[in-house]
């Protein structure tokens, strides 16, 4: 019994059933392929578990994702520079995407934000932000293989527009979903409308309601009509492709069915509907931001700007900020008028630049860096360079007056001159020439400068050193390299316009240094301030140093002869400088009256990347500062200061022309004693009087303090031409050199036999002697005192 107790307990175990697995599958009690296949508990499971995970997927995304402040949103407005009064505006400073204005939603007509509404999203005023059964059709469509479809509502739009930027993948429309959803549970419709208005793109570089308004229909959003919001909000899903300029017949069908949807939805009545007409658009303006002249005043703001370290670039194309400007409008059209003025024979490849600067704060009143900037891309004022030629003999000046020198101080003015002797370092030494070879005698700083004398003013910076010349152009403004070589009063190192400019203006204020800049201030768009940095001047050179300057280059203009004499026609005080490169590779005029500076520059740049000699043009034998350069900144100062007051430059006493003794003793000294002489015992005669004319060679001589003894003989030169000169090398002081002056060529004798002919001819008779130099006068009939100097490639010239 026992064994078949045992046997059974055995036998009863074996049949019973064996324990399941964990993971049942496949199905061990199942038979045939059904075994396969999930049971219903798997299945219901694996749904609850998957519905669970997305829903904790949701919630975990919904808590993490946050929505900006809607203060954010003016971050997205373009940017407004203004003219120097705060109301004309010069354009706008925009992100690449294009242009933005925020309008106020509660400003707007109901039926524009309802016309977007009726054409984008006619669940708007009710959905929760998303549209499942969009999004339902969507899927479908795009796993079978349709045309790809979207599923986005006007809030989606929004979301993926404002905050994430386009997307196209699956996880970016989720992020886009949640986003959507957490919008509308924490705004309002009317703010969610609103936002979406000021920030959908609608085409022609036009972001937001405000600027589509203006660009289609030249009015403000809050002046459109049905038919004009209808037709704008039929453009959005393809504002590109349905623009009614390129695609009339799709913007016509676009602007009907939103009718349609309006008419239907409740937001126009029947009798609107019916009024209805497609409206009449503007054709698009395509305007760059930086197109035409004014580019050059917007880019050097955003320039300003950044380099403030106030701003980046997002916050200036962005923020909405007012940004004023130091620039003057009627003065900034006179420089483009300037600038168009240019004779039309001129060459196309002469570059003009005009920089006018306000002596008081340093702020630029009008600037011309080219004709458009999109075109030329190269700031004419702040990129070109050029040699400023005698423009830079003022600041000599300034440094020789400020080692003691006085403006009656004489110089020989003879031409050329050797002023530095070869040397083993220098073999060729220094022998600068005035522009065509002029003689002066012993003259005084003020005509040096009127008359832009090089040898008088080569001769002052070896006298004071060129390193002083270097150091008032450092202190005055100028940033570029300028070589301590003594040339460089003549110009011979390039400058840009910009620092010319500023210079001048240094020299305006009388001594007092302002960083030039051409950004007043700028607002936040509720008008409260950003930026208004303290313009603090800086002294950098004595006021009486500068006034004595100052009145040596009024000179330039009033003296009889002056280089700037056309600048007279101003008629009010001025001052200032003409200036010649060598070669007449530039040419400028630089000037000023106490209240603007202004500097006026061509050159013509050559193949090779440097400058060429600029070819003639308006009737001009070469170009020179005293020629259109002058005339063009006279033209230019004239409308610039029309209705502005005449002011006078600081009082200065006018130097008298005669020497003045030095202090008498008050007991009389034997008059034998003259210890204070300064007549030198030996005098050297110039080695270049030969070729002079008979009136220049006397004036040398007469400067050095020797007399000249004039004969005449008949020579093959010109009448009134030196051949030749007793006297060399060194003579005592008053000595009497003599010199043969020409009488042209021997007349020929009449023949003693002539052969009858039915008129006797004339006794020959001498020729007349020229009353006028002999040096040959140019062919054209507009007059030209300053001139390009004798530069010869290694700073012997630099011209007036």
């Amino acid at each position: 019994m026992a064994k078949d107790r045992d046997r059974g307990g055995a036998v009863g175990s074996a049949d019973a059933a064996p324990r399941r697995r964990f993971v049942n599958y496949p199905r061990s009690h199942v038979k045939s392929f059904r075994r396969w296949l999930p049971s219903w508990r798997v299945l219901v499971g694996t749904m609850l578990a998957g519905m669970a995970l997305v829903a904790g997927v949701v919630i975990a995304a919904y808590n993490t994702i946050t929505v900006p402040l809607a203060s954010d949103l003016t971050k997205f407005e373009a940017s407004t520079v203004y003219f120097d009064d705060g109301e004309t505006e010069m354009g706008k400073l925009f992100a690449s995407d294009g242009n933005r204005e925020i309008v106020e939603y509660d400003s707007l007509p109901d039926y524009v934000g309802n016309a977007v509404v009726a054409s984008e999203d006619r669940t708007f005023w009710t959905n929760s932000g998303i549209d499942l059964r969009g999004i339902a059709r969507a899927a479908v469509n795009n796993l079978t293989g349709g045309e790809r479809q979207g599923a986005s509502t006007l809030t989606q739009q929004y979301a993926e527009r404002y905050y994430m930027g386009t997307t196209t993948d699956y996880v970016g429309k989720f992020r886009e979903a949640i986003l959507a959803l957490k919008i509308t549970n924490t705004q309002e419709k009317d703010d969610i409308l609103g936002n979406y208005l000021n920030t959908i793109y609608f085409g022609r570089d036009a972001y937001g309601i405000e600027s589509a308004a203006q660009t289609y229909f030249h009015k403000s959003a809050t002046e459109l009509t049905i038919s004009e919001s209808a037709m704008i909000a039929g453009l959005i899903p393809s504002p590109r492709n349905w623009d009614p300029e390129s695609n009339l017949e799709m913007s016509q069908a676009r602007w009907q069915r939103t009718l349609d949807n309006m008419l239907e939805d409740g937001y126009i009545t029947q009798q609107e509907y019916d009024e209805a007409e497609f409206p009449e658009y503007y054709d698009w303006e395509r305007e760059n931001r930086y197109g035409g002249t004014d580019g050059y005043l917007l880019k050097m703001v955003e320039e300003e700007l950044i380099a403030s370290e106030r701003f980046t670039d997002e916050e200036i194309q962005t923020g909405g900020l007012q940004i004023h400007t130091t620039i003057d409008k009627t003065a900034q059209d006179a420089a483009v008028a300037t600038a168009k003025s240019m004779p039309e024979d001129a060459d196309d490849a002469v570059e003009f630049s005009l920089v006018s600067i306000d002596p008081e704060d340093g702020g630029i009143v009008a600037l011309y860096g080219g004709p458009d900037f999109i075109e030329h891309q190269f700031n004419n004022v702040t990129q070109g360079a050029a040699q400023p030629g005698s423009t830079f003999k003022p600041l000599t000046l300034i440094g020789a007056l400020e080692n003691g020198k006085q403006l009656t101080d004489r110089y020989p003015g003879y031409s050329p001159m050797q002023i530095i002797e070869p040397s083993a370092d220098n073999p060729e030494g220094w022998n600068p020439g005035n522009f065509n070879n002029e003689q002066y005698g012993n003259i005084d700083l003020v005509e040096a400068t009127a008359k832009s004398v090089n040898t008088v003013y080569g001769q002052l910076n070896v006298e004071i050193g060129p390193d002083k010349t270097v150091d008032v152009a450092h202190r005055l403004g100028i940033d570029s390299e300028i070589q301590a070589v003594a040339s460089n009063v003549l110009g011979v190192n390039e400058v840009h316009p910009y620092e010319l400019g500023t210079a001048y203006a240094t020299i305006a204020a009388g001594g007092l240094h302002n960083d030039t800049h051409i950004v007043k201030n700028v607002t936040l768009a509720n008008g409260d301030s950003k930026y208004d940095p303290p313009r603090t001047p800086e002294r950098v050179a004595d006021p009486d140093v500068i006034g004595a300057a100052t009145y040596a280059m009024t000179q330039v203009i009033e003296e009889p002869g002056g280089s700037g004499n056309p600048a007279q026609a101003l008629e009010r005080p001025a001052a200032g400088k003409t200036g010649t490169a060598n070669d007449n590779v530039a040419a400028w005029f630089a000037g000023f009256t106490p209240q603007l500076a202004t500097v006026v520059g061509i050159w013509q740049p050559g193949e090779d990347g440097g400058n060429d000699t600029i070819t003639p043009f308006g009737g001009y034998s070469e170009m020179t500062g005293g020629s259109w350069p002058v005339n063009a900144w006279t033209d230019y100062m004239t409308q610039a200061l029309e209705g502005e007051p005449v002011e006078e430059f600081a009082e200065f006493e006018e130097p008298t022309p005669t020497y003045t003794p030095t202090e008498e003793p008050e007991t009389e000294e034997p008059e034998t004693e003259e210890p204070e002489t300064e007549e030198p015992e030996t005098v050297k005669v110039p080695g270049n009087l030969v070729g002079m004319s008979q009136a220049n060679a006397v004036a040398t001589l007469g400067a050095l303090g020797l007399n000249a003894q004039v004969s005449e003989e008949y020579s093959d030169q010109p009448p009134g031409v030196v051949i030749r000169v007793s006297g060399a090398g060194n003579v005592p002081a008053g000595s009497t050199i003599g010199i043969t002056v020409s009488k042209g060529p021997e007349p020929q004798a009449p023949d003693p036999d002539p052969e009858p002919t039915e008129t006797e001819p004339a006794e020959p008779t001498e020729p007349p002697e020229p009353t006028e130099p002999t040096e040959p006068q140019p062919t054209e009939t507009t007059p030209d005192p300053e001139g390009g100097g004798n530069g010869n490639n290694n700073g012997n010239g630099g011209g007036q």
